[in-house]
């Protein structure tokens, strides 16, 4: 891990829908610790400041990818973006999914919105070892059709149940609509032995966490990701305090059995 960021090369800029697209860096010099399915780094625009961003895909050749929405200074830089251009990154922060502890079990993802990205890694890495994992299940909701993202990569994904819905149709949307949870009764699984990864709008964890521990899967086998207020990624700061959690330092993922009592109380 580097304290100070280190220079990364925009190698390929990929919109992903009007307001995220995503960023393929390579480094430009010595290239940063591994990164692992789940961390994060801090990502760094010049003369604007940074930003912590899960990676969305991670690179043997020390390449990394991550995928950005603009919502403020720092990301609507990072989001305009060109190839050629150089952006600094500091990391690895943060813990894994854990994708080796779901060994010989079925493994569900279920994604809202960009939460998508970082779950991409994990998914990538589940079916690269088939042999490892029973079956491979992704669930995927958007507010639109306009807000999906990784298109081309979810088309192309041989799991054993890949379901896509969405909030609001467009007058061609021919797919599901409405929550996530909704798609859960068409995957296979069987609870007590599945792996549950969950990424998406704290509203979207909380129902989907919910119904998959209804349904019988072990709280302390679905998994979170709870990106909230990380700045400094450190834990100095506090404004990813979630309760007794620096999520910055423990997290961001967490099990289901330490989130749900923390995300059950108002306003915390």
């Amino acid at each position: 891990m580097t304290t100070v960021p280190v220079p990364h090369r925009v190698i390929v800029r990929r919109p992903e829908t009007a307001d995220t697209v995503t960023l393929c860096l390579e480094p430009v010099g010595a290239a940063l610790p591994d990164f692992a399915p789940g961390q994060f780094a801090m990502v760094h625009s010049f003369g604007r400041g940074e930003i912590p961003v899960s990676v969305s895909s991670v690179q043997a050749t020390g390449g990394l990818a991550h995928t950005v929405r603009s919502v403020g200074a720092v990301s609507e830089g990072l989001c305009a973006s060109r190839v050629g251009d150089v952006v600094g990154l500091r990391g690895p922060y943060g813990n894994t999914w854990e994708l080796e502890q779901a060994r010989g079990a079925d493994v569900l993802v279920v994604a809202g919105g960009i939460g998508l990205a970082p779950l991409r890694p994990l998914i990538l890495s589940a079916l690269a070892d088939p042999e490892a994992y029973r079956r491979v299940s992704v669930l995927i909701g958007a507010r639109t059709p306009d807000d999906l993202i990784a298109r081309q990569d979810v088309a192309g994904w041989a799991t054993a149940y890949t379901g896509v819905t969405v909030d609001r149709p467009d007058a061609d949307w021919r797919g599901d609509v409405g929550m996530v949870t909704q798609l859960l009764g068409r995957a296979p699984f069987e609870p007590d032995g599945t792996s549950a990864f969950v990424c998406g709008p704290e509203p979207m964890i909380r129902a989907t966490a919910r119904e998959l521990a209804q349904r019988g899967v072990p709280r302390r086998r679905i998994r979170v990701s709870l990106e909230r207020n990380m700045r400094c990624a450190t834990g100095h700061c506090g404004h990813c305090q979630l309760g007794p959690l620096l999520l910055c330092q423990v997290g961001p993922v967490v099990n289901w059995a330490q989130a749900e009592p923390l995300l059950s109380v108002r306003e915390l």
